[in-house]
């Protein structure tokens, strides 16, 4: 079947296409008896009527009124409408950081594709680069609602973790001391500094939950100040968390809630650590 190029509305060539296209440019009025055409090997122009397979169709028009290339199959893919559609489904791995940038260049592609004249395709691309990014994009807040309470969670919870581990190592620090004092309890007004050289860092006494600057956010149980351990119950509480600062002793009066349902991490003369919730606080043995 013969092939053939054509010059189109804004004069630029087309093709090759065949007869059958033509066929159907002459019929969307896209081209007319005054377009010049060539046959494929060939170097001369000549009009549509000397091509006897088409001059039945033509009718007594002028130039067609817009570039025949509007349905030439040469067109090019639009890349920015490629490049769109690619951003937009990126979006789904990177949290929409990529959904902006497909919005923005599935719009530009759109106007091109719309502007050149028949010389660009892939509108259909851009347009679903343009809708997956959008939609992404609207998601974001809705994902960003569900996720901050679980990112709060985890957070609060490894401050926990945190807290406990500080903890057990003073409770274990208020043992060592014991054990290198005929099994006597750190004296109250000091035990910072008592138990300080069997703690392996300062940065133990610090909770992470806690907003002071002091050097230490726990306290001791005032009423172990110097006792014998054999005489202690295990039930004790030793260290607790408080706001009162370095080397504070004392009571429940001292107690500080730092977690969740204001509960606080107490550790005890048998070297548990347990998270304790206001309810149980009253039941809690500070008497020796």
């Amino acid at each position: 079947m013969a092939n053939y190029f054509v010059i189109g509305g804004d004069q630029k060539e087309y093709g090759p296409v065949s007869a059958d296209d033509l066929r159907k440019w002459i019929a969307e009025n896209r081209a007319g008896a005054e377009s010049k055409v060539r046959l494929e090997g060939t170097t001369e122009w000549v009009q549509l009527p000397a091509v006897p397979e088409l001059a039945g169709l033509l009718k007594k028009t002028g130039p067609p009124p817009f570039p025949i290339g509007a349905l030439s199959p040469t067109a090019k893919t639009s890349a920015l409408a490629v490049t769109s559609l690619v951003l937009g489904i990126l979006g789904v791995l990177t949290c929409g950081a990529t959904s902006l940038f497909g919005l923005i260049v599935g719009i530009i592609a759109m106007v091109k594709v719309a502007n050149s004249g028949g010389a660009l395709r892939g509108k259909g691309l851009a347009l679903a680069g343009v809708i997956v990014s959008g939609i992404l994009l609207l998601m974001l807040p809705i994902s960003a609602a569900m996720l901050l309470p679980a990112l709060a969670a985890a957070k609060q919870k490894a401050m926990q973790i945190n807290c406990f581990n500080n903890e057990k190592q003073l409770a274990l620090g208020v043992l060592l001391y014991s054990n290198d004092h005929t099994n006597h309890y750190p004296p109250a007004a000091t035990w910072c500094e008592a138990i300080q050289p069997s703690v392996r860092s300062e940065r133990t006494f610090k909770c992470p939950a806690a907003n002071s600057s002091s050097r230490c956010d726990y306290a001791y149980n005032a009423k172990l100040d110097g006792l014998d351990t054999a005489k202690i119950d295990p039930q004790t509480v030793v260290i607790f968390e408080s706001d009162a600062g370095w080397d504070a002793h004392g009571g429940p009066e001292l107690l500080a809630a730092r977690h969740r349902a204001n509960s606080s991490v107490v550790a005890f003369a048998d070297g548990h650590v347990e998270l304790i919730l206001p309810a149980r606080i009253n039941s809690l043995r500070w008497d020796p």
